[in-house]
């Protein structure tokens, strides 16, 4: 399992800032998946020797009440999650009563504890670190989460204890996955028909399902053989509203379900169609997307449902989840198992998609066709060249383009690139990412390689022709 990490701390001490940096989540892939929402609390490390999750809580300032007091348990919740919290300080502002609260919760409840001095730019490492030795949480260490200032090595540090632990996933040697079994993660909030949905695959009760969201608390793996071919379907405990959960075992139960995405290869994304697209919804397909993972969408509970409820959940499908037109989208009824026997062969279909092999022959010549259909446009009167394409990886599908200016490559140019190998490499349920790469000038310094004679013959041919 990836090891959890809580960033805690009181109020305006940078922790949204090192989460942004730890998932890089100002960098992705916002120009590949327009729409897809950025505002998580949850996100996959990306800084450091192996894979990891952040939590990041809210802001703990000491003697709460009301809804400060929800944040405080939200911490402590966070705490008991998670394998290591980074307790975070500022080292500009100095020690502060909130600092020493927040330490106290460490202490309880915590497994491991690092302590960081933020916005430690441009401050003597003593001056930045010196009156918070006194928290008694170990040796503070002195970053700035703002400008990256030593925060790849805090987290190989942090890490270090988990590298021999950290398992590579295997390699997709089959694309067919005929000789493995297929894991497919089930995820969605509680009470949409996860566990319902997977006895009727199965064909046997085989979960508890029971008419109480959460009953599922932990990720259940489940292997089972379907005309031929074998799976292993991951049920996973739901996500909730914060403001709606009151059992502590359920409060970051989204863990549970960013790992076992880790796990599978196929995502199986369940809605309940009675109560539409929540937030929620969006921000667990929306870390699954940024996984790279495969995807099916599974509309559960369409049964029943009048003609103007059906069209209004459609809308709201094409309206809140534009980044997901990638993947298959299915209607179903885990109860009375309408639509079911198609979401199998679905996600069959989008791991193929995510393994396929492409021949750089094949994307290059793609690549030359759709800049003879469109070219692409001309920046400060030079036109952008697009040279060739190859395979960068597979799992998600990862597409190379190499040229001149590709920085400056707008981002509808880029979406237009994509949906076109998709359409061509038919990589239909599965995320497609383009990575585009400025070839070297060869030219470029060549002056300067001159021998000097060439340099004084090249600076009276040059007075030569100014003077003419």
């Amino acid at each position: 399992m990836l090891p959890v990490i809580a960033l805690i701390g009181r109020p305006n001490v940078g922790k949204s800032t090192l989460f942004n940096r730890l998932t890089r989540s100002r960098d992705a892939l916002v120009a590949d998946y327009p729409g897809l929402t950025r505002d998580r609390q949850y996100g996959f490390g990306k800084i450091g020797p192996v894979p990891y999750l952040v939590i990041d809580t809210g802001g703990v300032a000491g003697g709460e009440s009301g809804i400060s007091e929800l944040m405080v348990d939200q911490t402590v919740i966070a705490l008991q999650e998670a394998d290591v919290a980074i307790i975070m300080v500022d080292g500009r502002s100095g020690l502060t009563a909130a600092d020493e609260h927040v330490a106290e919760l460490a202490r309880k409840h915590a497994k491991k504890s690092w302590l960081v001095a933020n916005k430690a730019e441009g401050l003597d490492k003593t001056i930045a670190t010196g009156e918070f030795h006194g928290l008694g949480v170990g040796d503070p260490v002195a970053i700035s989460a703002a400008h990256g200032d030593r925060v790849s090595a805090l987290m190989d540090e942090v890490l270090a204890p988990y590298i021999d632990d950290h398992i590579e996933p295997e390699a997709d040697d089959d694309a067919d996955g005929k000789d493995k079994p297929l894991r497919i993660a089930v995820v969605g909030r509680p009470n949409v028909g996860k566990s319902t949905l997977i006895n009727r695959l199965l064909g046997e009760d085989r979960l508890v399902v029971y008419d109480q969201p959460g009953t599922t608390r932990d990720s259940v793996a489940v292997p089972f053989e379907r005309d031929g071919r074998h799976y292993v379907l991951i049920d996973t405990a739901g996500v909730r509203r914060k403001s709606k959960v009151h059992e502590t075992i359920e409060k970051f139960s989204i863990i549970k379900a960013l790992q076992a995405m880790e796990r599978s290869q196929v995502v199986l994304a369940v809605l309940d169609a009675k109560e539409g697209v929540t937030e929620q919804d969006v921000s667990l397909m929306g870390l699954a997307v940024e996984r790279g993972r495969a995807m099916v969408v599974v509309t559960n509970k369409w049964d029943g449902l009048d003609r103007d409820h059906r069209r209004h959940v459609t809308e709201q499908l094409e309206r809140r989840l534009p980044f997901l037109d990638f993947a298959e989208q299915h209607t179903i009824s885990a109860l009375h198992g309408t639509g079911v026997g198609d979401l199998l062969p679905a996600a069959r279909r989008a791991y193929t998609a995510a393994t396929r092999d492409m021949a750089t022959k094949r994307l290059t010549e793609e690549l030359e066709k759709a800049v003879a259909a469109h070219a692409p446009p001309l920046v400060q009167g030079r036109r952008i060249k697009l040279s060739y394409a190859h395979q960068g990886g597979r799992n998600p599908p990862v597409i190379v383009v190499h040229g001149n200016q590709t920085e400056r490559l707008p981002d509808a140019y880029r979406r237009y690139l994509a949906n076109r190998f998709r359409k061509i490499f038919r990589l239909k349920g599965t995320p497609v990412r383009m990575v585009f790469k400025t070839s070297k000038n060869p030219f470029k310094g060549r002056r300067n390689k001159l021998t000097p004679r060439q340099q004084r013959k090249r600076e009276r041919l040059m007075k030569h022709v100014r003077k003419h």
